[in-house]
């Protein structure tokens, strides 16, 4: 580790502890069936490059495949203009063109079927009020606000981010709530589309640009029987009227019966579908989610920084990430605090199962070390710590992840901010 860098290592010096990773434990040779299909799946599936939308970069049939599409509309529109997300279709303009494409690319570039698609989606967004829905008053629905379906930050390379969890909804008396009639349904139904809408306003709409969100889904908790109807819905209103309108689908907390699904429906889709897909199994959330988006934009829940006040003070500071290997204990340590200065952090670790604890150590002479955060034991699901504290004298802050007692490897992320004391003395 560089002299240099805030965050030192200390290795175990148990030879259990330090033994290589690679060697399993007598009990772990045997595996299940579903173990292995959870493996078989996790983060495995072919890496995503999202579609260019340059004409340029388009093959010769794909270029005139656009252009009929264009002339078909043009022919089938009535005298008033067609639009859709405040763009006109008919006005050559190319953020016209990324819609168009997107409808082509859904029906495989089949002119004829991607017009009927697209007529279809005009009227429903007629019909549905999709246009003006983000004007609308969801009010009875600020309980699922921030907690079953939401946006939140944005992935490494732009995308607008959704995540969606329905585990709450085990509870009878919220399902009965949201979906005991038809008419509560048709209400949760447009609630999920405004919060869709909010995520395709942040689109850019041209060559380029982002294009696309990231769907989050989380499986946990979630009770399949009960939502089948509301799912279903969700899904064929989401796949008719917004096409490739998703970069990269997300499963986190995986039960066993998914992935065994996933198994057998596999090789019935096609290859541009799976390599969306990215599963996750409980207990490889943090590690699956840091590898699309930062810590500072993954919601604390999941193992990242995010809280929903955080926006109040504006875009969220940004982390600094590290590892934790197995056997090993990591301090971090924040140098240069001055006396009668506030030092505030935040600190995670994915899938905590690790001691933590966090000390002030005084630069001078004589003075004793004070421990700001006692040792202690943070379970697994615990959510990333904040934390501040007032120092009456110039020091450095430590805060410490202690592994020893783990093999396991684990991703993590800190950050801080240090505010001077205003007091001037005389």
């Amino acid at each position: 580790m560089d002299s240099s860098s805030p965050i030192s290592v200390q290795k175990a010096l148990k030879s259990q502890e330090s033994a290589p990773q690679s060697s399993p434990k007598p009990q772990s040779l045997k595996k299940s069936f579903v173990t292995s299909l959870m493996e078989a799946t996790t983060l495995r599936t072919p890496s995503f490059k999202e579609d260019s939308y340059f004409t340029s970069h388009l093959k010769p049939s794909e270029k005139k495949a656009l252009q009929e599409l264009k002339d078909k509309l043009q022919a089938a529109a009535s005298s008033s203009c067609c639009s859709m997300w405040g763009i006109p279709l008919l006005g050559g303009d190319e953020k016209a063109d990324v819609i168009l494409l997107k409808f082509l690319r859904a029906r495989d570039f089949k002119v004829s079927d991607s017009l009927h698609m697209l007529e279809k989606c005009l009227s429903w967004r007629k019909e549905f009020g999709a246009d003006t829905i983000l004007e609308g008053d969801f009010s009875g629905f600020k309980e699922l606000e921030g907690v079953v379906a939401y946006m939140n930050g944005y992935d490494r390379d732009g995308h607008p981010v959704c995540y969606n969890a329905y585990g709450v909804f085990k509870d009878k008396e919220m399902y009965e709530r949201i979906f005991g009639d038809e008419e509560k349904l048709k209400k949760f139904l447009r609630w999920r589309v405004q919060v869709l809408e909010r995520g395709i306003e942040q689109l850019h709409f041209k060559p380029g640009g982002i294009n696309s969100i990231i769907q989050v889904t989380d499986l946990k908790d979630m009770p399949k029987r009960e939502l089948r109807v509301a799912s279903n819905q969700i899904l064929s209103l989401f796949q008719d009227n917004y096409p490739e309108m998703v970069a990269r689908k997300i499963f986190i907390n995986v039960p066993w019966y998914f992935s065994v699904l996933y198994s057998m429906f596999s090789p019935f889709l096609t290859q541009r579908t799976k390599s969306k897909f990215v599963i996750a199994k409980e207990g490889n959330v943090a590690e699956t989610l840091y590898k699309f988006i930062r810590p500072e934009d993954i919601p604390v829940q999941y193992g990242g920084l995010s809280r929903p006040t955080d926006l109040q003070n504006g875009p969220p500071k940004p982390a600094s990430e590290f590892t934790v290997k197995g056997g090993e204990k990591v301090n971090i340590q924040i140098e240069g605090i001055e006396g009668g200065a506030t030092i505030t952090w935040d600190i995670v670790v994915g899938g905590w199962d690790l001691e933590y604890s966090a000390e002030f150590v005084p630069n001078g002479e004589g003075s004793y070390t004070i421990a700001v955060e006692k040792p202690r034991k943070i379970a697994a699901n615990e959510e990333a710590i904040h934390n501040s504290f007032t120092s009456k004298e110039a020091g450095k802050m430590v805060l410490s992840v202690d592994n020893t007692a783990s093999r396991k490897r684990k991703v993590a992320a800190y950050r801080y901010i240090v505010r001077k004391s205003a007091t001037i003395s005389a």
